[in-house]
């Protein structure tokens, strides 16, 4: 399926028209600090995954609220594939991620790499953290064909939203939503 073909669930829809009736009310997320101005006020991720040939493209925050069908979306999506274990996904990665997405004023959707690892899987990776943030649903790591990963971490590191890899040779960004800091793999 082409990630163009994938529209927001039903719920997604009816959640961003009830935000849109009670926007007037609404903080206004363009004065709010950091991160969250960044993501903005209707906030969406799109991503597709080489490894299950799934594609996700969704609203998943509106009017200060996490649709909850949307975020279960998400992390179906960022499971373990290798173990078929889907876990709850912190939706401050997400955040972290649209973010990043929205300074390199770009909408192209991110090849997703790597999202929640159980313990299993992430032992079975050469080099992965034995305490990686990805065991917590806290992480993933990601590309996108337009930009270079140098492009993509100057991007995460201005988020200053968490931790930020960048691993030149296999090409891609780490992005998590644990304490602020950066390395190179």
């Amino acid at each position: 399926m082409n990630i163009d073909e994938i529209k927001p669930s039903r719920r997604a829809i009816l959640g961003v028209f009830a935000g849109l009736c009670t926007v007037a009310a609404a903080p206004v997320y363009a004065r709010a600090p950091g991160l969250m101005r960044k993501a903005g006020k209707t906030r969406s991720i799109s991503m597709y995954s080489q490894r299950t040939g799934e594609s996700i493209k969704t609203i998943y925050h509106v009017d200060g609220k996490y649709i909850p069908e949307a975020m279960s979306e998400i992390s179906y999506f960022m499971r373990d594939w290798r173990q078929n274990e889907v876990r709850a996904y912190d939706p401050n990665n997400i955040d972290n991620l649209a973010a990043t997405l929205a300074l390199m004023e770009t909408s192209e959707p991110y090849l997703m790499i790597s999202g929640y690892r159980t313990p299993r899987t992430n032992r079975m990776l050469r080099g992965a953290a034995s305490n990686s943030y990805h065991m917590r649903a806290m992480a993933a790591d990601i590309r996108l064909k337009s930009r270079d990963v140098r492009t993509i971490q100057r991007a995460a590191l201005r988020c200053n939203g968490g931790g930020v890899g960048y691993y030149r040779r296999s090409n891609f960004v780490h992005i998590d939503c644990g304490p602020v800091r950066t390395w190179n793999g």
